[in-house]
Formats: structure tokens, C-alpha cells, sequence
């Protein structure tokens, strides 16, 4: 089966470390788009991100692990679920 006939799925991502004033909101957009995935990251009051991202599951196994890969040495957990589509993204941003 080829990558457009999959269906996009919708992940939920918490990111938890030293995710916060490193350029992370901003390196994942710029990982993003090297991928066609659309959704957004945000910093949580907790000092943690939040990355909701839309794409084919393979898309988005690779998006993940470029962001894991780049921030190795700063993301202490990675906490991944699927979520709801109830809401349409035209791109990959930075929410406050």
C-alpha cells in the first residue's frame, strides 16, 4: 500500500527535561518542515512542551525521532499518544 493511500493519524507528545529556553518550539518547526506534517508545539506552564502532530504513521515515526535525535542530551521523557482529529491544521507552528 503506497503512503498516500494511508489515512493520517493525529499524535499527542509531552516532552519533559530541559525542553524549555533551548530553541526547542523553534528547532521543531524547522525539523517539521523537512516532513509533511501539519499540527503545533507549545510550552506548558510545567516547564514542559506539548507537540501535537498529524501525518501518515511513518511520517510521523520519523518526525518524532529527528526530535529525539536532535535533543538527545535534553529530553528526559517522551510521553506519546494517539489523539482525536477535532481540529484542522493548515501547517506546522509555534502556539503560546
Amino acid at each position: 500500500m503506497s503512503e498516500t493511500a494511508v489515512t493520517p493519524v493525529r499524535r499527542h507528545v509531552l516532552f519533559r527535561g530541559r525542553v524549555q529556553g533551548i530553541g526547542f518550539r523553534y528547532t521543531t518547526v524547522s525539523i517539521a518542515r523537512r516532513h509533511p506534517v501539519v499540527g503545533f508545539v507549545r510550552n506548558l506552564p510545567d516547564g514542559s512542551v506539548e507537540l501535537v502532530a498529524e501525518a501518515v504513521p511513518s511520517v510521523l515515526d520519523h518526525f518524532l525521532a529527528d526530535i529525539a535525535s536532535e535533543f538527545a542530551g535534553d529530553i528526559r521523557q517522551q510521553v506519546v499518544c494517539e489523539a482525536v482529529r477535532d481540529e484542522d491544521f493548515a501547517r506546522f507552528e509555534i502556539r503560546q
